[in-house]
């Protein structure tokens, strides 16, 4: 198996990728977008050898502050993810894309797909939402009054390996938090706009209703929709949510191999 890894600069921000694997005659990559609060390892660690194994190349990213890519002084955003990603795409010479984002990094996926239809060939939004009544006024409040004692231990663990330095947790911990209480959510003729091939997907179990994954995908022109048992990502292998155990994860692949290959 091939790895290489790199940065690319997008004005001040320079975006960690790796890129994992061969790739292949007439198909694009997949590129994975990790959620709030992760790195690549925390929320991919499991799926990316199972892709490998299924031959597929993967360009996996770390968004603003989080993992390998150093914070800059600009809020962290959707669509300021989707622009350092392109910067990623170019340097790489890569034209089109089949992406997966998970959670907040599913607002960055939507994002690339309506900034950029082009590059995006087919679109896994995972956990994710589009509009804010896709969540509880719970959620809202519990973001208002959150702390980094609210974040899970993995991902605390996880970030202070990577960057030991003072202040670099708070700081992810916190654009994160300040990227879900900005986060305006986007009206239907946006996603109207979409033109990626796209499945919503999400967990009967998740921060997301099954109600707002079956809104988005009737939005979403021809869109498919899977609702997976589970919680907040396990059937991803996340972390957090799997706690290692990797059988949800090997029971939903196989759907969404299936989807990339229609």
């Amino acid at each position: 198996m091939t790895f290489t890894h790199g940065y690319a600069a997008n004005g001040d921000l320079r975006m960690y990728y790796e890129v994992h694997g061969h790739p292949r005659a007439g198909e694009p990559p997949l590129l994975l977008i990790p959620g709030g609060g992760s790195s690549i390892e925390t929320n991919f660690a499991g799926l990316i050898p199972a892709l490998l194994a299924e031959s597929l190349q993967v360009i996996a990213v770390e968004e603003e502050g989080h993992g390998r890519t150093a914070a800059t002084a600009r809020p962290l955003t959707a669509e300021g993810s989707a622009e350092d990603i392109k910067a990623v795409l170019d340097e790489l010479n890569v034209d089109s894309v089949d992406v997966l984002g998970f959670s907040a990094g599913g607002h960055t996926a939507l994002a690339l797909a309506m900034r950029h239809p082009s590059m995006v060939r087919c679109l896994i939004a995972a956990s994710t939402f589009a509009s804010r009544d896709a969540v509880g006024d719970e959620f809202w409040e519990g973001m208002e009054k959150a702390t980094l004692d609210d974040m899970p231990e993995v991902y605390q663990d996880a970030d202070r390996r990577l960057n030991p330095e003072s202040g670099h947790l708070e700081r992810m911990f916190e654009l994160d938090r300040q990227r879900l209480l900005t986060f305006p959510g986007w009206p239907d003729e946006d996603l109207r706009r979409i033109t990626a091939r796209t499945l919503v997907l999400s967990a009967d179990r998740d921060v997301v209703s099954a109600d707002h994954a079956v809104r988005m995908s009737r939005v979403i022109p021809g869109a498919r929709l899977m609702i997976v048992p589970g919680s907040h990502g396990d059937y991803l292998g996340e972390l957090a949510a799997s706690g290692g155990d990797l059988r949800a994860m090997r029971t939903t692949l196989p759907y969404l191999l299936r989807f990339l290959e229609e």
